[in-house]
């Protein structure tokens, strides 16, 4: 009775909003083709069910043949054989009740791997679009509590639903063999269990829906102030007092409404037992009666008491099953939500591999546009759940350069001019809208993914790295990577001096985004990752950015290495980096406006002179490319 009523209780703090919502057709279908895997177990736990239903009712049985044939025939060998058949089947009914949990527990937790699992893989595939739109928390909300949410439900389904009609079917058919006047007078008194139940079931939801909200601004405001960026603005601001005090308004409500989750939870269990006192009296009283005046023995009367007590748990818990249900619904269905979103970059059928070497990237006549929301993200998923209704804006027109084996082509141009744009495409972060763009001669699109991306290699302006060690941020790029060949990165990269002092070496950790280290350092490990990787394709999103003088230097020395006799696309707003370049792409409002070595493009003026004059109002000699 224990564990139904403990389920019972947790079906009724289910939030009973789920039924205002509608899940689209074929949701519950879905639902149980993941469960199709795991029919055996199933079948199993359905048995197991029925066994433990089968001992409760039982059980009294035996109850009422203690009294009736052993007590007043005065028969004790019979009292010992019966009390002792009733402990056994009060042990096996304590395993088949821990099978049961352990059985519903492991199909709940098999549905979430495969749901889980297969939802990360196919957010994984999402395109870069995806993740600039979608909210970080929501996405790790899907996964780790809808999903959860979905095997809470499920299970609840198993367990506590089915379980509970094969018991009240079970007993209510004993109890009416027995005496279906007393059975029918007990079946009255259900709505005195049902209506309080109902009525402590909505305080409890209300309570449990404004606990996760709380709960949630709280941990949001942890996440915020947590962070590195969060904790540096916050002190730099001075604001710690005022930090301190926000946060205790916000964890003292959540502390108020633990308290009253707590007294509404006990009044929930109080009013139940209340509940089943009254059943008891009814059925002491009128079957007491009825044995007295023979027309009843006593052990039936005990026998109905028993039943019960066993029957009206398992039928307030029924009374809640549409909430259960559609729990389930919705959390399958917010997941499958995701599920249903086609990636908008995908690998087409009969794709070509890229093969390695030095590699050609041509531009043909690209035009390119950002994809819309509705392309590639929902509403849900971001932060504001409203349709996005910004009109469509191309970014790039008419892009047209060939970039060939062991050339450094620069791009420059002012800020938004579309250069980030124009190095995503090349490992198909995007897909043009018009125009091609080619690898070796094959379109990106007609590509492998994996080839592709296994020969480009990217370090970008700010250069991310995992909460990991030195050594996993840097094996990222070639998992079977020798210590040898990481101390060689780390030293073209030049970061070895640093790393080797450190007292952990590479088994040093990089901290939240890399920062225990500075810009200039974070930067290094990056180059570092990329020497690691050596791709036939470098882009550079101006990986220099944050360097001084002297490391600018010697990474201009180590980049020089390292693209050698590499393809390199390089972005650039400090033109010192890049005067020695084969071809420099000067962009502007997405289109490329000249294009041509750093000497013809001062002698033909125009916006990269004009670029090269404001950095430079007292041209260096030092600068200028060596004969």
């Amino acid at each position: 009775m224990g564990g139904s009523m403990i389920s019972s209780f947790r079906s009724f703090r289910q939030d009973s909003s789920v039924l205002n919502q509608r899940v689209k057709p074929g949701t519950a279908k879905r639902m149980l083709a993941f469960a199709v895997p795991y029919r055996s177990l199933l079948v199993l736990f359905l048995f197991v069910v029925i066994l433990d239903a089968a001992i409760g009712v039982v059980n009294p049985l035996i109850y009422r043949d203690i009294i009736n044939n052993g007590m007043l025939k005065g028969n004790a060998p019979l009292i010992v054989k019966l009390a002792l058949l009733v402990a056994g089947f009060g042990l096996l009914d304590a395993v088949f009740g821990l099978t049961q949990s352990y059985l519903s527990a492991k199909i709940g937790a098999r549905i979430v791997l495969s749901l889980r699992t297969k939802l990360f893989e196919h957010i994984q595939q999402m395109p870069l679009a995806f993740f600039t739109r979608a909210q970080t928390g929501a996405l790790v909300s899907r996964l780790n509590n809808d999903v959860s949410g979905a095997r809470t439900a499920f299970t609840d389904i198993l367990s506590n639903v089915i379980g509970n009609i094969i018991t009240v079917v079970l007993i209510l058919g004993a109890m009416f063999a027995l005496s279906w006047r007393i059975t029918l007078a007990g079946l009255v008194l259900i709505p005195l269990f049902v209506l309080p139940a109902r009525f402590w079931g909505r305080k409890l939801q209300a309570i449990t829906r404004e606990s996760y909200n709380l709960n949630a601004t709280m941990n949001s405001l942890m996440v915020e102030r947590f962070n590195v960026a969060g904790a540096q603005l916050a002190k730099l601001f001075g604001r710690r007092q005022d930090e301190n005090t926000e946060f205790k308004s916000k964890a003292t409500r959540v502390s108020d409404i633990g308290v009253k989750s707590a007294v509404y939870g006990r009044l929930f269990f109080t009013a139940m037992m209340l509940m089943a006192m009254l059943a008891t009296a009814l059925a002491y009283g009128w079957g007491g009666v009825l044995a007295v005046k023979h027309t009843l023995d006593v052990g039936t009367v005990v026998a109905l008491v028993s039943y019960l007590a066993r029957l009206y748990v398992p039928l307030v818990g029924l009374s809640n099953i549409q909430v259960s249900v559609m729990t389930a619904l919705v959390s399958f269905e917010r997941v499958f939500e995701v599920l249903d979103l086609a990636p908008m970059i995908q690998e087409k059928p009969g794709a070509v591999p890229i093969p390695a070497g030095p590699a050609t990237i041509t531009f043909d006549h690209v035009s390119f546009r950002y994809p819309t929301a509705s392309e590639v993200s929902l509403a849900s998923l971001e932060a504001i759940a409203v349709p996005d209704k910004t009109p469509e804006k191309t970014v790039l027109y008419d892009i047209s350069f060939t970039a060939e084996p062991g050339q450094l082509v620069a791009l420059v141009g002012p800020s938004g001019a579309g250069k980030t744009t124009i190095t995503q495409l090349v490992p198909r972060l995007y897909d043009v809208q018009s125009g091609s763009i080619s690898v070796d001669g094959i379109d990106v699109r007609d590509a492998q993914l994996d080839s592709l991306h296994q020969c480009i290699g990217v370090v970008t302006q700010d250069a991310h790295l995992f909460h990991d060690t030195i050594r996993a941020n840097l094996a990222y790029a070639k998992p079977d990577a020798t210590d040898a060949e990481l101390t060689e990165a780390l030293r073209a990269a030049q970061i070895l001096p640093l790393v080797s002092s450190l007292p952990k070496g590479v088994e040093t950790l990089v901290g939240e985004r890399g920062y225990r280290f500075s810009g200039g350092e974070k930067q290094r490990l990056a180059i570092a990752r990329l020497l690691l990787k050596a791709p036939d394709i470098v882009i550079l999103d101006e990986a220099t950015a944050h360097l001084d003088s002297e490391s600018e230097a010697a990474i201009q020395k180590a980049l020089e290495t390292a693209l050698a006799r590499r393809t390199s696309i390089v972005i650039a707003h400090r033109l010192s980096t890049i005067l020695k370049a084969d071809q420099i792409l000067v962009v502007q409002d997405g289109r490329i406006v000249q294009r041509g070595t750093h000497a013809e493009l001062l002698e033909e003026q125009g916006v990269y002179a004009d670029l090269y004059q404001r950095q430079f109002a007292s041209p260096e000699p030092s600068l200028e490319p060596a004969p």
